[in-house]
């Protein structure tokens, strides 16, 4: 199977690996699809339905579940989709995956078992996720307040996880293997939010809260009660130490050092995402 004979159906192609992994595909001339709602055919994980019609004549897939491989059910929809997958004759699947996450492990056992050739992307806490997504205005606002201490956490950025997904999507001698991707150092929260203080220039505070009191504010600002539930988990269980390591899944894959997360923090200060709005 060649490049330009295959094609790659990108399942979250909009969001934050995906969307990088279509436009690196993209840049190869590769045939991609793109699964998502939005898109024709359109994707969606809650509807079954979907699924066939975006897997036809699809050679290898690249599966980022969503919201999270964590949810309750997630084992059984996966195991779901890998049916369907299978019928459809598709040839390699790449899991998205959590580090540290009992369910998420459940779901690569799924895949593992699927009988189709895979890979699993193991990967730690998106570095992105200060940047584009529920962070970002925290840190707009020069606050941000989380329910995690001083543990260290090794960022990992999506582009180094796009990059491994594309090289593990189109080369050899990646099947079978799970790849554990991080950055290359640990980083608290606070730590982490004082490197982009410090790439912006501004005064960015991080206080440490505990859990009551963090689903309390969640819940006042009108979070259903199962995003809270989920927040609560990652940020008590999954951040408990038990990830407090870096791992060398990227050079494995890439041959190079992954991104430094105060490498990301300058690029995305100056690129001026995180500049306040205009008063």
């Amino acid at each position: 199977m060649t490049l330009s004979s295959s094609k790659f159906l990108v399942l979250g192609g909009t969001g934050k690996t995906g969307r990088r992994i279509v436009d690196l595909l993209r840049a190869r001339d590769a045939d991609v699809r793109v699964g998502s709602r939005g898109a024709t055919p359109a994707f969606d994980w809650e509807n079954p339905a979907t699924w066939a019609p975006v897997l036809q004549d699809v050679h290898a897939v690249y599966v980022s579940f969503f919201p999270d491989l964590a949810v309750p059910g997630a084992p059984a929809t996966i195991r779901a989709f890998t049916e369907v997958a299978t019928s459809a004759g598709v040839r390699h699947l790449v899991l998205l995956s959590g580090r540290g996450e009992e369910e998420a492990q459940a779901c690569e056992r799924v895949v593992a078992d699927s009988g189709i050739p895979w890979t699993v992307l193991r990967a730690s806490w998106f570095s992105q996720n200060f940047s584009e997504n529920y962070l970002i205005e925290p840190v707009l606002e020069g606050r941000v307040v989380l329910p995690v201490g001083d543990v260290g956490e090794p960022f990992v950025d999506a582009d180094d996880i796009a990059e491994v997904a594309v090289a593990v999507l189109t080369e050899d001698g990646h099947q079978g293997r799970t790849y554990e991707l991080t950055g290359p150092r640990l980083l608290t929260f606070a730590e982490a939010v004082a490197e982009i203080a410090a790439a912006t220039g501004r005064s960015i505070d991080f206080m440490s809260v505990g859990a009551d009191e963090y689903a309390k504010a969640l819940e006042e600002a009108g979070l259903p009660s199962g995003d809270v539930d989920f927040l609560l988990y990652l940020f008590t269980t999954v951040l408990d130490g038990r990830n407090a390591h870096p791992e060398d899944g990227v050079r494995q894959v890439l041959g190079r050092a992954p991104r430094d997360f105060a490498d990301y923090a300058r690029a995305t200060a100056t690129a001026g995402i995180w500049n306040p709005p205009a008063s």
